[in-house]
């Protein structure tokens, strides 16, 4: 053997016989234009039978939405008895009895012992004309990054007040998270939402603190966004699983004294999801990386447009790498799918892909087809009750979908009308509490040394072509300062 042979033979170079990752890399079944024909017909269909919809649920800090959900998965036969006792042992023994319902969502240690949602936990339930994902937000005010990441995949919002007195007002006055919660969603595209007011039997079932806490929130619905139409009410107990299913039992008569409307159930069963733009390029925004089974990397998230099949090759930006999705699973079906579309929450099993180049925030796209990559880029916004006004250079962070990264608005472009649209003010000084603007924002380097000092581009789009990907959030000191739409990527 030779010294050359030797050199490559030592370094392992040599080529080796054997099936390679290429020999067994899936085969796409469907060409783009039958696979859209039988996803439209599949949306059809679905019309006439069980529509899917996604639902975030928000709150502030201990209203029980974690406790209404795990109460309502066990009403509607998805957690069996024997997971109920399980968990009501458990939590007793670490004296966290009253939490024996959240655990079925609360599943980490953590957030166990310290009896708080962390991060967004995925469960999914049927009524008798949705499917419903559900994405159960933290509501305590360290955990609103992860919060706004649930809230990017949401169609629709159910949010949990808890009307026991002093409660309700400690959640919705200034500093409260009930009020950032109904805005963040609503920055965020959701445009329904249905308001369980919880602990009713803590009031004795009042019907004048229903009505109270309901007229109150009324108005800042409105205030909000939220249309009334799209906006519903629901007294419930979710401890006892009052009014969640039906209103049975002698329990419940104080309730039935007063109360003839629809139950939670009820109302989930009409939500109405958005049009789905399955014609669109596809987008992917990664929500969560875990370890697959054998090779393949599991990657969670919605379809933020597009459609996407078994053994696609698909690019990941930010970066130059493909991979290659291996399957397709859903929260909501029993079987691997063969393809998702827009509006799906869902995980793809990738291979030919080394796990580095997959990170929280990276968006999958097709080759043929990439989405924007921005440093710089201009766009609308609405500033919200702020004290200390945005001036240009303002450090602030940015949220984009599951990402949030350091940024400032380097240009203060237009003061704009909020009714309009037309400009009011070039070149303003500062944006004040409740202004509408046009600004530049320019994204700044997660480092001031080293490799990490050069701004990273992130691949964003313009609202005009696609409303997902086009809606912003920024926040600057914990706090939720602006929410708006880009216009235009500038570079």
């Amino acid at each position: 053997m030779g010294q050359q042979e030797l050199d490559i033979s030592g370094l392992n170079l040599e080529s080796k016989s054997g099936p390679t990752v290429a020999d067994e890399l899936p085969k796409v079944s469907l060409a783009r234009e039958k696979l859209l024909e039988e996803a439209r017909r599949a949306l059809e269909s679905e019309e006439g039978g069980r529509k899917s919809a996604s639902l975030v649920i928000i709150g502030h800090v201990d209203a029980g939405k974690s406790t209404l959900i795990g109460r309502l998965l066990y009403e509607l036969g998805r957690v069996d008895e024997k997971t109920k006792i399980a968990n009501e042992r458990a939590s007793d023994k670490i004296g966290k009895g009253s939490f024996s319902w959240a655990w079925e969502l609360d599943g980490t240690t953590e957030e166990r012992e310290r009896g708080i949602t962390m991060d967004v936990a995925l469960q999914a339930l049927e009524t008798p004309n949705r499917r419903i994902t559900i994405l159960d937000a933290p509501g305590h005010r360290d955990f609103i990054p992860n919060m706004i990441s649930g809230a990017t995949q949401a169609d629709c919002a159910l949010l949990v007040v808890d009307s026991s007195t002093g409660e309700f007002e400690a959640g919705f006055e200034r500093g409260g998270q009930t009020r950032e919660h109904l805005i963040l969603v609503r920055s965020l595209g959701v445009s329904q939402v249905v308001v369980a007011v919880n602990k009713l039997d803590q009031v004795d079932w009042s019907r004048d603190r229903y009505e109270d806490v309901c007229e109150q929130l009324k108005a800042f619905l409105v205030q909000s966004g939220f249309h009334p139409s799209r906006t519903s009410f629901v007294p419930v107990g979710a401890m006892a699983g009052v009014n969640l299913l039906d209103r049975s039992g002698s329990d419940v008569l104080a309730l039935r004294a007063w109360y003839s409307g629809p139950t939670l159930v009820n109302l989930l069963d009409t939500l109405q999801p958005p049009t789905r733009d399955i014609d669109a390029p596809l987008r992917f925004p990664i929500f969560n990386v875990f370890k697959g089974s054998a090779s393949a990397t599991g990657v969670s998230g919605r379809i933020c447009g597009g459609i996407v099949q078994v053994g696609e090759r698909l690019r990941i930006l930010p970066g130059d790498e493909t991979a290659v999705v291996k399957s397709i699973e859903s929260e909501s079906e029993a079987e691997p799918l063969p393809w998702a579309a827009a509006g799906s929450n869902v995980t793809l099993y990738l291979i030919a892909v080394d796990p580095i180049h997959l990170s929280i925030g990276s968006v999958l796209c097709s080759p043929s087809n990439l989405i924007p990559l921005a440093s710089v880029f201009t766009a609308r916004i609405i500033v919200f009750d702020i004290e200390v006004p945005i001036l240009a250079g303002t450090s602030v962070e940015l949220f984009h979908q599951s990402r949030n990264v350091p940024a400032s608005i380097s240009k203060l472009t237009a003061i704009l009308d909020r009714a309009s649209g037309g400009v009011t003010k070039n070149n303003p000084r500062v944006l004040t509490k409740g202004a509408s603007a046009e600004v530049q924002i320019t994204i700044r380097p997660v480092a001031f040394s080293g490799p990490a000092s050069r701004a990273q581009p992130i691949p964003i789009e313009p609202f005009a072509s696609n409303k997902d990907m086009g809606r912003i959030l920024i926040r600057r000191g914990g706090e939720t300062i602006s929410a708006g739409i880009v216009l235009t990527v500038v570079s």
